[in-house]
């Protein structure tokens, strides 16, 4: 695999000059056609790879009191498995960064996606909690790389200025991960099993092990020794703030929106509805996506920042005035929406802030976002079990005032 002629259609069709971004010619993209230097079908495949990890990631989320009941063990317990699920996650971001950027995007998406497809069996066949804790947590380590993988590969292939589109179709695929993932997951735990919800994101991972074969490697620098990514990132003071912002959005926003789902169950309604209400917070994310797409280059990103947080507060200060059906409909979607529009800006930032080390760069941010997932979703636990949902959602809403701060006024002051 390797590059392509520039002039031939297909996937891998591009052409990457020194600095790491695409150097195109001929009109610019419109808001509705594939991104120069990214063709249709590699965008495909980059949006399945990141559709079934977040599938796999939140399938969890509205079945952790039916899990916890059939197995016998508390929510605190139960959660272990989420939580050990997005620390996981986390921490394997600069491994697989560093894979990617000495093997390649692709062999390290193909590598992991075999691993997750082998973890997720074992979720599948897990005995008890301890078992399931542990092989959730793998199911984790191994899905991490997709993501960042196929973020990676937009920075290597799409120009900056207009970068921030393709990212916004894969975040449209992400959110609708996030949103069937909810809801087939509540269903099926309900009326079959949550073994089978766990077998699904495993069979999907191992058709992209297979599928992945037909996108190309894109061109990169070399990688020189095993460190050396990882000292350029750190030497970037921009990529300490970005790495700070990413966590507190990682404690701010999935921390919290784990209990989303389980504050309407304790309001007895099912895991069913429970999912339902939840997948729309996918709903909201695509179809913020899509405004996203089209308000780049007409809104600066400190706006769009901005307009996200905006949209967060207001979406947990709802949850902690009222945790009714429509409150909490209310609430998913204007999450979705914040995180489109928020999260979106500050990933396009990050791809911007290390173009020689770009894998590596883009995974640290991703191990922040994660281990702020983490360490939020594990200290909230305790209070979730006691129904103290008032208390955690207003939490949410207090600190989505300095994560919008801190995002805005630093784009704001970055000149990259």
């Amino acid at each position: 695999m390797g590059t392509t002629d520039p002039a031939a259609p297909g996937i891998g069709t591009r052409a990457t000059d020194t600095t790491g971004t695409t150097d195109t010619t001929g009109a610019p993209d419109s808001p509705g056609t594939p991104a120069p230097g990214l063709p249709a079908a590699a965008l495909r495949l980059l949006r399945a790879a990141g559709f079934v990890s977040n599938f796999d990631r939140f399938c969890i989320t509205p079945m952790l009191l039916l899990i916890g009941s059939q197995l016998g063990v508390s929510l605190p317990t139960v959660m272990l498995a989420a939580s050990g699920y997005f620390l996981a996650y986390g921490l394997m971001q600069p491994v697989w960064g560093l894979a990617s950027d000495r093997l390649g995007r692709v062999r390290v998406m193909r590598l992991s996606l075999a691993g997750a497809a082998v973890a997720s069996l074992a979720s599948v066949l897990a005995p008890d909690a301890p078992v399931l804790i542990v092989a959730r947590a793998a199911a984790g380590a191994f899905f991490a790389a997709s993501i960042a993988a196929s973020i990676t590969y937009v920075g290597d292939t799409v120009p900056a200025e207009v970068r921030q589109r393709p990212l916004s179709e894969l975040m449209t695929a992400f959110a609708l991960g996030t949103a069937v993932a909810t809801v087939v997951a509540g269903a099926l735990a309900h009326y079959v099993s949550w073994r089978l919800v766990f077998a699904l994101p495993g069979l999907i991972a191992l058709y992209l092990t297979v599928a992945l074969r037909r996108l190309p490697e894109p061109a990169r620098p070399p990688a020189g020794s095993l460190l050396a990514p990882i000292r350029v990132v750190l030497r970037s003071r921009w990529q300490w703030y970005v790495m700070a912002v990413a966590m507190l959005e990682g404690a701010v926003l999935l921390g919290f929106l784990t209990y989303v789902a389980p504050a309407l169950e304790s309001q007895g309604a099912s895991a069913t509805l429970a999912g339902a209400v939840s997948a729309l917070y996918g709903v909201g994310s695509m179809s913020a996506a899509q405004m996203v797409k089209r308000l780049v280059g007409r809104w600066t990103p400190v706006r769009l920042i901005v307009v996200g947080g905006v949209q967060m507060a207001l979406a947990f200060g709802l949850a902690a005035a009222s945790r009714s059906v429509p409150a909490l409909v209310l609430t998913a979607l204007l999450l979705g929406g914040g995180w489109s529009f928020m999260h979106s800006t500050i990933q396009s930032w990050a791809t911007a802030l290390s173009p020689t080390a770009r894998a590596t760069g883009v995974a640290m941010f991703g191990l922040a976002l994660y281990v702020g997932s983490a360490l939020a979703s594990t200290l909230a636990a305790a209070p979730a079990e006691h129904h103290a949902y008032q208390g955690l959602f207003l939490t949410a809403a207090v600190l989505t005032v300095p994560l919008t701060i801190a995002a805005a006024l630093g784009r704001a002051r970055y000149r990259g």
